[in-house]
């Protein structure tokens, strides 16, 4: 299942619908939180935009370039957008596999691709009233090198 949405998620929920499939030795999952602190600076928000349809269809890629590499029984991508405020939930990733090593891998490879690749637009309001649109990291640019290569 992919999701973008305003609305908050439960994670208990989410859990249970990944569980409720056979064959399952391992769920791994992920949950985003909106940080006070970014780049040494305090933050009061977040707001995400996204381009309705083109983002769903790239989240739907990413989670399938997971299926072809680790056996994925059952999947879940949340992503929220709209006005968020610190520790909201901003995104679930949910993995089920016959074997934890696959549900990691993959869960960790869907994160790496969703801060890099995905259509969000992130603009953080500062405490001091200050807005800034949020790129992706070096870091994150870094974390996708190490799927490229396998």
């Amino acid at each position: 299942m992919i999701s973008v949405q305003e609305q908050d998620f439960n994670q208990q929920v989410e859990y249970d619908r990944l569980k409720c499939k056979t064959s399952i030795g391992a769920i791994v999952t992920f949950t985003g939180l909106v940080r006070d602190i970014n780049a040494g600076q305090s933050v009061s928000d977040l707001s995400l935009e996204h381009y309705p349809g083109m983002t769903e269809k790239c989240l739907t890629d990413i989670v399938e370039q997971a299926k072809t590499r680790w056996n994925i029984i059952a999947s879940t991508v949340i992503h929220r957008v709209g006005q968020l405020t610190i520790s909201d939930q901003i995104v679930f990733v949910g993995i089920a596999s016959q074997h934890r090593g696959d549900a990691f891998a993959a869960c960790e490879f869907i994160m790496d691709y969703l801060k890099t690749e995905a259509p969000f637009w992130k603009k953080e309001t500062m405490i001091n009233g200050e807005t800034k649109w949020v790129d992706a990291r070096e870091t994150d640019q870094q974390a996708i090198s190490k799927w490229q290569h396998k």
